[in-house]
């Protein structure tokens, strides 16, 4: 897979455009890539823009659905708690993602990211 047209398919991903993000998973976009510039996945990016049918498109087309995307320091399972989001929360966790309960990392300041991160590895 390559990157391809990334950001047109993230953007899009974001606003709910599913016949866009359609046509950019038939043409084989990485949908787990994280452009430098944005540091985010399309997927915990439509989840927390509650775009629920679009992260169903993405993790039925192969989205890594244990991702961490770094720029929010979430991944998918904790996105969709954050976003209220308990249909997909249920199958992400069917799909292996851990329970996010308490493994949301406080928002704000340059620790966030990296405790995280940290959390992730770590369990």
């Amino acid at each position: 897979m390559s990157a391809g047209d990334w950001k047109e398919l993230y953007q899009a991903a974001c606003e709910g455009r599913i016949e866009l993000v359609r046509y950019h998973v038939r043409e084989r976009v990485n949908l787990d890539h994280a452009h430098p510039e944005y540091l985010s996945t399309p997927l915990v990016a439509c989840i927390l823009a509650r775009q629920e049918a679009v992260a169903h498109l993405l993790l039925d087309h192969g989205a890594n659905p244990l991702l961490l995307s770094e720029f929010e320091a979430l991944t998918p399972v904790q996105a969709a708690r954050q976003a209220g989001l308990s249909g997909l929360e249920a199958r992400l966790r069917a799909m292996g993602a851990p329970d996010p309960a308490a493994r949301l990392p406080a928002r704000g300041g340059w620790l966030a990211p990296l405790l995280g991160r940290w959390l992730w590895w770590a369990r």
